[in-house]
């Protein structure tokens, strides 16, 4: 293929995606020419965003990498083991190769994020249930209580009647997942909420 026909095929491509994803959905790593750690950070920070804001497919742009030592395009490489750490721990549900230097990814339901990180049991990522009060004392007394509600739906499948501390400990384990997605400033409360609320419809069509 000629070098004309390779940058209109390019050209295409690009309007497609352009039309396809727009630019709330399209991370663009290779215009800015990270580190592989200073984009694996920023991919991560914009997935657990974007998983609360929108659903469905975002596109991750990390370039093929020609100008990397060797020709191995190092974000490229740390960009595909972040998205297989982020699948297990239910941040996104599927990753495919879009060209040699992008990905589409699959954003999970937010159901499947808490989900995926009660099986997993970090307990290293929980608060003792004696700072549940304090940590979530400043939030509206309204979206406390929508995170009590998505907490006794989300341990409802136990199949039994749980201690008060077990849902103060599910509510903060819910709140840090969410609002680790969540933007901060102005209206970032009702962005929370909004979040919460989902995850509760979600669990509830579960």
């Amino acid at each position: 293929m000629s070098t004309y026909h390779r940058r209109q095929r390019s050209g295409l491509l690009n309007a497609l995606d352009e039309v396809r994803f727009g630019h709330q959905r399209t991370l663009n790593l290779r215009d800015s020419m990270p580190t592989a750690a200073d984009a694996r950070a920023r991919a991560e920070a914009w997935l657990r965003e974007r998983q609360v804001a929108v659903s469905g497919d975002v596109l991750i742009i990390t370039g093929r990498g020609k100008g990397s030592p060797g020709g191995v395009g190092v974000v490229h490489a740390e960009i595909h083991k972040l998205l297989g750490s982020l699948k297990r721990k239910g941040v996104i549900s599927d990753v495919a190769n879009h060209t040699e230097g992008s990905f589409v990814v699959t954003l999970a339901p937010l159901s499947m994020l808490l989900q995926a990180a009660r099986r997993q049991r970090d307990r290293s990522d929980t608060t003792p249930a004696s700072e549940c009060p304090s940590a979530l004392s400043a939030l509206e007394p309204s979206t406390r209580a929508l995170l009590r509600q998505l907490a006794v739906r989300s341990l409802a499948g136990l199949g039994t009647a749980l201690p008060d501390h077990f849902v103060d400990e599910e509510m903060l384990r819910q709140f840090s997942l969410l609002a680790a997605g969540v933007v901060s400033g102005e209206g970032g409360e009702e962005r929370l909420r909004q979040a919460i609320a989902r995850a509760i419809q979600e669990v509830d069509e579960a």
